[in-house]
């Protein structure tokens, strides 16, 4: 148990959890709770804006692939490999190769990490045309200049008397027009 590291395991796209759920069910029938610590599918909280409603949804932070605490040996190495899903382990050949401390750190799985700010993920970018969902340009269609994430602002160029003028609305107050 001493020499347990974080290990990653490939799988097929759209496995992860169900793979998380075999192994850990693998691991309870044959005792192995001492030699496979933890088997996780690390998420993040990321925030979409669509049609100008703003929800918060959780994704997985690396698709394809599985994290497994374990002191790798034969047989955790046999388990891990032969569950349904997993295609391999990452590492040069057949050698896993462990995350580093500053790795494990990074992801967050030292369980010390603090939360980070949500990422957001909204259907417009910048040179998208967007319409105006409220206020004074309600119904009027702009181009987007310019994101500015930490505001949740943006700003749209739009055409008043005969000219373009920049216009800074909430992330909420606009929405990707579709064609």
């Amino acid at each position: 148990m001493a020499d347990a590291k974080w290990y990653i395991a490939h799988t097929y796209s759209g496995y992860e959890n169900k793979v998380k759920t075999s192994l850990e069910m693998t691991v309870q029938n044959r005792g192995l709770e001492d030699q496979i610590l933890e088997v996780a599918v690390p998420t993040e909280k990321a925030i979409e804006v669509k049609d100008g409603v703003k929800k918060t949804v959780e994704r997985k932070m690396f698709p394809g692939y599985v994290l497994v605490h374990m002191d790798m040996n034969d047989e955790t190495w046999y388990v891990v490999r032969n569950t349904r899903g997993v295609t391999g382990f990452v590492g040069p050949g057949s050698k896993p190769v462990p995350l580093t401390d500053a790795e494990v750190k990074n992801i967050g799985l030292d369980r010390t990490q603090g939360g980070k700010p949500a990422e957001i993920e909204l259907d417009f970018k910048v040179g998208d045309t967007v319409m105006i969902l409220e206020g004074n340009w309600e119904n009027k269609s702009g181009i987007v200049q310019q994101i500015n994430e930490h505001k949740q602002t943006v700003i749209i160029s739009i055409e008043m008397f005969g000219r373009e003028t920049p216009v800074e609305l909430a992330f909420t107050a606009v929405k990707a027009e579709k064609y």
